[in-house]
This record gives structure tokens, C-alpha cells and sequence, in this order.
């Protein structure tokens, strides 16, 4: 159940993306566009917490790649999620930096993208050992964009 329930945050999430990265919807507002974020960032955080509990546990990763997958997917929006005009507002922890260090926020998703493109691969083939360390690298790269960009 929890997955479907994910699945459907998911499919939610990806389409107001997709939304906001085309221009496409104007009934996105600024707190719209702030909160598909937050929802972008927590389901990436949900994927990351299976994936250290089966890293942990030593747990087979193949059942892992479609959550790699969608971390990697979702690492392609990131930039687009942050337009002008979504600094402020519902509770964002978004920092200045964003908006001017673009070029520095731009290569930190793109860093992250591929990192999970990786990850994807080694989750795909199974290798438990390769994805352990690979995990690593990802945290690597969302910690890179965390720190300079985000608020505690």
C-alpha cells in the first residue's frame, strides 16, 4: 500500500515538474512551485532511506533500480524547480546561493544526475558492493548541493 501511495506522490510530483520545467501551466504559483520541490526532495529522501536500509542490510539492490531510476530522473528537474521568484515563501529552506550561483547549483544537480545514472547501473546488475559504494558518491553529491544551498 505504501508504495502505491508513493507511486502516486511520485506520478503527482514528476507531472507538476514537468509542468514548471515547460512553462506550461501558469496556475503554478510561487508557493506551487516551492512546495512541488518539497515533495521532489522528500520523496528523494524516502528512495535514499530504502536504499541505506538495504545497503545496510546487505539486501539484494536489483529491487532498487526503479527507485534509482526515479532519483535520477527526478535529479534532471532540479534546476528547473527553482525560478525566479521562489526564494521566499512556504517554508523554504532554499538559500540566495541558488539564484546567484546559478552556474555552481546547476553543475551540483548536474553532478547528482550523474552520480544516480551510475547507481542506476550498478542497482540494475545487482552488485551489492559496487552500489554500497556508489550510494556513497550519491550521498557525496546531495550533500554538495545541500550545504552551500540549503538552510538547516
Amino acid at each position: 500500500m505504501k508504495c502505491f501511495a508513493l507511486m502516486g506522490a511520485a506520478v503527482f510530483t514528476f507531472w507538476a515538474a514537468a509542468a514548471v520545467a515547460q512553462g506550461s501551466s501558469p496556475t503554478l504559483q510561487p508557493n506551487d512551485i516551492i512546495a512541488v520541490r518539497q515533495s521532489l526532495m522528500d520523496l528523494q529522501g524516502g528512495v535514499v532511506a530504502a536504499m541505506k536500509a538495504a545497503v545496510e542490510g546487505g539486501d539484494n539492490v536489483k529491487p532498487l533500480t526503479a527507485g534509482a531510476k526515479g532519483l535520477l530522473s527526478s535529479s534532471h528537474v532540479i534546476p528547473t524547480l527553482f525560478p525566479a521568484g521562489t526564494e521566499a515563501g512556504h517554508n523554504t529552506k532554499a538559500k540566495p546561493a541558488i539564484w546567484s550561483d546559478r552556474a555552481g547549483f546547476e553543475k551540483a544537480a548536474a553532478d547528482l544526475t550523474a552520480e544516480a545514472q551510475k547507481l542506476v547501473q550498478l542497482a540494475d546488475a545487482n552488485d551489492k558492493a559496487g552500489f554500497a559504494t556508489q550510494f556513497q558518491a550519491v550521498g557525496k553529491a546531495c550533500g554538495a548541493c545541500h550545504r552551500p544551498y540549503r538552510a538547516q
